[in-house]
């Protein structure tokens, strides 16, 4: 059984163009063109579309995808991958929901709200022993400080960028990407963006969280419940992307100034 380029568009909620263009980078090729020049799509075909949107939705870009389309021969094996993430995505939706209908009844019920509740048990003192230790007390202090200048809801964005950081992770590591990819670096760039808000980001900072992420149960488990050894993923993606290159002044997530990593 086959289905043509508009029917696949309209099942799949994409357009023809779309697919054209999954056509063009190598990533969908129809199964057959007729004599008019229609595309039309097998089975396999759907199966691979399927899987592509899957990635698109967990935030891969193309060439990603086409790599880890082209390196996961086992189609049974990808989907599992697949169903274990999307399970995984599920779970975090859960949380939420079920922090903002505990916020909304005491909010109704005019209960006090609980700080771990609304924000997911995010406590920015939890680790002052750690942080005073590797870093040094003015450190610490500078981080306190910024920390508790931020309203609630630049606090939960703060929160929300990291997640999202930690998720990816955990998609790349999931599907096969290397650490050293490109996918990989541009998480760990975003990850060194996030981590120059309250620091001075260097090499040795850098390196030293991501040894830490994998030593420390506690830490790393932010990393592993999106997928056991994404900790390990992360430490490495960070240590690749140390390595040459840059350094992160603090300031907003994503503003700080690129320059050579200090020691």
């Amino acid at each position: 059984m086959e289905w043509s380029i508009q029917e696949i568009a309209r099942r799949a909620g994409t357009t023809s163009r779309t697919l054209r263009h999954y056509g063009d980078v190598g990533l969908l090729e129809p199964s057959r063109k007729g004599a008019n020049g229609y595309r039309y799509y097998d089975q396999e075909a759907l199966v691979r579309l399927q899987r592509i949107l899957l990635l698109r939705e967990l935030g891969l870009p193309l060439p990603a995808i086409k790599d880890v389309l082209e390196g996961q021969r086992d189609t049974a094996a990808a989907l599992r991958t697949h169903l274990r993430l999307l399970e995984q995505e599920r779970e975090r939706i859960e949380r939420q929901i079920a922090s903002v209908r505990t916020t909304l009844r005491r909010t109704e019920e005019g209960e006090e709200l609980m700080a771990e509740e609304v924000f997911d048990g995010f406590d920015h003192t939890a680790y002052e022993e750690e942080v005073t230790e590797r870093w040094g007390r003015e450190a610490y202090e500078r981080s306190g400080r910024w920390w508790r200048g931020l309203s609630e809801a630049e606090r939960a964005r703060f929160q929300g960028v990291h997640e999202e950081i930690a998720r990816d992770y955990g998609v790349a590591r999931a599907a096969g990407l290397e650490p050293g990819g490109e996918a990989a670096q541009d998480i760990a760039r975003r990850h060194c963006a996030w981590l120059s808000a309250t620091a001075e980001v260097t090499r040795a900072y850098v390196t030293g969280l991501g040894e830490m992420y994998v030593a420390d149960p506690r830490f790393g488990r932010n990393y592993d419940r999106h997928g056991d050894g994404t900790a390990v993923f992360v430490r490495d993606a960070l240590t690749i992307y140390a390595a040459p290159a840059l350094r992160l002044t603090p300031g907003e997530p994503g503003s700080g100034r690129a320059r050579p990593f200090g020691p």
